[in-house]
């Protein structure tokens, strides 16, 4: 376990006001934007231990979530305000680019067919080309509301109401490549995949966090599994308190993963070798986001409560960076016997 060393971590300067949906780094630079219930998008150059705002746009209802094209150019977001915005990162313009008919819970960017993807309550996905001047591509109808979406490679993983989990090839969006249901029993919090495009990581609102593989061969079906975590236990009473696994973010070179809950805990993760590397100090309440910057030094973590245990006096809205060790990060070598 990793001890809690405050030189090794800083706090945003000027978060939003209200709780962050979403904080995520570009893909090439320290520069990170930063969702909110404010309803705002904002944008800052992480220096650390500073942090300078660069420029913020709003929606007119709470922002859910965001994306970032691949070149860093360009940002997408997408709330309850129904609609889907572009922001140019170079000259802070941004327009409605479209919309939905219920909020949009999750934006995805697919580098390989240089789109936007959304998915909505209002039970559908959305294909849109934020290049053309007509950029809605196609809509594809659900059995339910999204509640959380990944993209790698050409595979797009869609996490919906009803334990439901539709995994699309995008090359070919006519019919689900798959339907398959969550193997957790519980709702489904976040999906993301893995980079090497083989297989996903699923968390639930239960504590549980799985790890399951896109190719249906039976032999390789058999290497999926799950695992209990972010739960705590009462010292004095031994009452195990349960919390959501809000979110999951893969470390660019070792593609180890972590997750964040309503524990205010922080795992990273070796999903190959089944083991926990480390755990960080648990922060004040929920952890909402995460995300590691291009090169998997920093970490960026986002503290807002998420309500999921009614109204109580908690900690502020606001991200912190942890400094990333190697050793927090990196498999372990297996001993040999």
């Amino acid at each position: 376990m990793s001890k809690d060393d405050s030189s090794n971590q800083f706090e945003l300067l000027n978060p939003p006001t209200d709780g962050v949906t979403k904080a995520l780094f570009c893909h090439h630079s320290n520069r990170l934007a930063v969702s909110s219930w404010d309803k705002s998008i904002t944008l800052y150059e992480i220096n650390a231990p500073n942090s300078k705002h660069i420029h913020s746009y709003e929606h007119k209802a709470p922002v859910l979530d965001i994306s970032i094209s691949e070149d860093d150019l360009q940002i997408f977001s997408g709330g309850a305000d129904y609609r889907l915005m572009k922001c140019d990162i170079k000259s802070g313009q941004f327009d409605e680019i479209g919309y939905h008919y219920k909020p949009i819970r999750c934006v995805e960017y697919s580098i390989e067919g240089n789109m936007v993807i959304t998915g909505s309550w209002d039970k559908t996905i959305k294909l849109w080309d934020p290049r053309s001047n007509t950029p809605s591509v196609s809509t594809h109808p659900l059995p339910n509301k999204v509640f959380a979406m990944s993209i790698a490679q050409h595979r797009l993983v869609v996490g919906m109401a009803g334990r439901h989990v539709w995994i699309y090839d995008i090359r070919n969006m006519q019919e689900p490549e798959q339907k398959r249901e969550s193997s957790l029993k519980h709702q489904t919090r976040c999906i993301k995949t893995h980079p090497d495009g083989e297989q996903f990581i699923l968390s639930s609102i239960e504590g549980r966090v799985a790890v399951e593989y896109f190719d249906t061969k039976p032999e390789i079906q058999e290497q999926k599994y799950a695992f209990k975590c972010h739960r705590v236990t009462d010292k004095q009473t031994g009452i195990q308190t349960i919390y959501p696994v809000n979110s999951i973010a893969f470390h660019p070179v070792y593609k180890t993963f972590a997750t964040g809950g309503c524990d205010g805990g922080v795992n990273i993760w070796d999903g190959n070798n089944k083991k926990r590397i480390c755990q960080f100090p648990a922060f004040n309440t929920s952890i909402s986001s995460l995300d590691f910057n291009h090169d998997g030094t920093l970490l960026a973590i986002a503290q807002s409560y998420t309500w999921e245990q009614g109204p109580k006096p908690v900690g502020k809205d606001t991200v912190f960076f942890k400094h990333i060790k190697e050793s927090e990060v990196k498999p372990k070598a297996k001993k040999k016997k």
